[in-house]
């Protein structure tokens, strides 16, 4: 009997022991994470550390994380290769994106002429 919890306990600890290892080589690691944040006011717009981001560096993977705060908005954006809606206007959670080189807009549909921007990724 021992034997067995012996085992069974190696093998935990190896099993633990990879499991942090591919956390900390995966390539999600690498990239730097802004967000965008929809509601629940009127507002929208990315951040990073708490700064409106305007521009990113080139050469930089970045994931964009979306917050979408209310379900009386959505988060549009538009760039190389993307225009869509990356939260409907029923939608609340979070959710993420990897973003390529180039200018992107946002967007509330539903309330365009007060809630926009832009940044680049250059």
């Amino acid at each position: 009997m021992r034997m067995i919890t012996r085992t069974r306990s190696l093998l935990l600890g190896a099993v633990a022991a990879a499991a942090l290892a591919a956390t900390g080589s995966s390539s999600s690691a690498t990239a730097k994470t802004f967000t965008g944040t929809v509601g629940p006011g009127f507002t929208i717009g990315p951040a990073m550390h708490g700064n409106k981001v305007t521009k990113l560096k080139a050469g930089t993977a970045y994931r964009f994380v979306i917050r979408d705060r209310s379900s009386i908005h959505d988060f549009h954006l538009s760039g190389p290769g993307l225009n869509r809606v990356l939260t409907s206007v029923p939608f609340t959670g979070t959710k993420s994106f990897v973003l390529r080189k180039g200018s992107y807009r946002f967007v509330c549909d539903p309330h365009s002429g007060i809630m926009h921007g832009r940044f680049n990724v250059s």
